[in-house]
């Protein structure tokens, strides 16, 4: 089974392809494109999907199944990555599996260091806050949420963390080991999909774990203005 992962979740757009096995359900990867530049997913997405699939030797019509990263992120980038997934899936006919990208982060380091049975992913929010969840054997305990770095420190003080993994500007500031996975990947993208892939599960609604409001609001509407009193000269 081919499968395209994608994921724009973070300052990293990430595109590429995997071979997924019956035999352990492990993908191998094929190809994997990425480029670091947060204010351009919309222009470069697209190429590198192009360029991972070239790089793969897979064309569209080979490919079984998308697999996308749904966030937490920002709007706009998490719109340009499920966008592209969905359109790839409607026009191919294929199901498209939408993934937390913090439990694709947690499958990558779970996959080169099994050690790390507890582990916490942050990622950039922006704002000054994080996004973040923890895990314990590869399953999600809590989160995904979003919050100050100072006030998750606090929160999680007496949580057992072998690993913190994630954004290298907030890795640090917990006190922990800090492993080696720091974004999505096409290996931890498919490997968060698994169970849908190994199904054969049908495509569900993709859901954006925005977490907030996006940063661009409706501006308020004017109330109408009271009637005007003028005074008039007798």
């Amino acid at each position: 089974m081919d499968v395209l992962a994608i994921d724009t979740s973070t300052d990293a757009v990430v595109a590429g392809v995997a071979a997924v096995h019956a035999a352990d359900g492990v993908p191998e990867v094929l190809a994997e494109q990425r480029v670091t530049d947060g204010r351009r997913h919309a222009e470069v997405l697209t190429s590198l999907i192009e360029e991972g699939l070239q790089a793969a030797a897979v064309t569209r019509g080979d490919l079984d199944a998308v697999v996308v990263g749904c966030g937490p992120g920002p709007f706009t980038g998490l719109r340009v990555g499920m966008a592209t997934a969905a359109a790839f899936g409607d026009a191919l006919g294929l199901p498209v599996y939408g993934v937390c990208s913090l439990d694709a982060i947690a499958a990558q380091e779970r996959s080169v260091a099994v050690a790390a049975s507890s582990l916490l992913v942050v990622t950039d929010a922006r704002r000054r806050e994080i996004y973040w969840a923890t895990y314990d054997k590869g399953a999600r305990t809590a989160g995904p949420a979003v919050g100050a770095p100072g006030d998750v420190v606090a929160d999680l003080t007496d949580v057992p963390i072998d690993v913190v993994v994630g954004s290298p500007a907030h890795t640090d500031l917990f006190d922990r080991p800090v492993g080696t996975a720091s974004v999505p990947t096409v290996a931890g993208l498919v490997t968060a999909a698994h169970a849908d892939l190994r199904d054969g599960a049908p495509s569900a609604a993709l859901v954006p774990l925005y977490l907030r409001r996006p940063d661009a609001v409706e501006p308020k509407r004017r109330r109408p203005a009271g009637p005007q009193h003028q005074e008039v000269a007798r």
